[in-house]
């Protein structure tokens, strides 16, 4: 357990100018959306406090969160019954992908705000997936879209090995 909340990442912390940055939900959905930064805030703002648990065997507890919850983006999109997989596309061509029922819990989240302050950039500044079920890799940093599929599609890490499905409590880090 940890009170800090430590930096891993791959590659460098991206930068971002939200005069030309956007978000966007596609795929199986009835009305695609690309929302701008002010769009994107003005939505319904959610809190939550959660547990962190990383892949590398460090937790963080009550951690605090606030954004946007997939509820309110998806009365904006309305999913096609067909949607069952969410694949998170981030800066830099980085992806995480989650079953749908992961982003409906209400403990999830597509946060700008961690312990009451903007998300930092190296935390994933000005956007990330919060998926409290999963281990925290897929909890994608600089988030830019949610694509729904209506098949799973491995993320990034999964590709290098990483557990598909990252329950941490029964330990899925890696597939052999």
């Amino acid at each position: 357990m940890t009170e800090k909340w430590p930096v891993l990442h791959a590659g460098t912390v991206p930068k971002t100018d939200l005069a030309t940055w956007d978000f966007r939900v596609s795929g199986e959905v009835e009305t695609e959306l690309r929302l701008t930064w002010e769009d994107l805030t003005a939505l319904p703002a959610t809190e939550i406090e959660i547990d962190i648990h990383c892949v590398t065997r460090w937790s963080r507890f009550d951690t605090r969160f606030k954004g946007v919850h997939w509820r309110d983006l998806a009365a904006l999109a309305s999913p096609k019954p067909s949607a069952r997989f969410v694949v998170a596309e981030a800066e830099q061509g980085f992806t995480a992908n989650v079953p749908l029922a992961a982003i409906e819990d209400e403990n999830a989240l597509i946060a700008y705000e961690a312990g009451g302050k903007p998300l930092t950039p190296e935390h994933g500044w000005p956007l990330r997936l919060v998926v409290p079920s999963k281990y925290f890799w897929k909890s994608a940093k600089w988030l830019r879209g949610l694509k729904l599929l209506n098949h799973d599609q491995p993320g990034f890490w999964e590709g290098y090995g990483y557990h598909n499905e990252a329950d941490y409590w029964k330990e899925e880090r890696y597939e052999f």
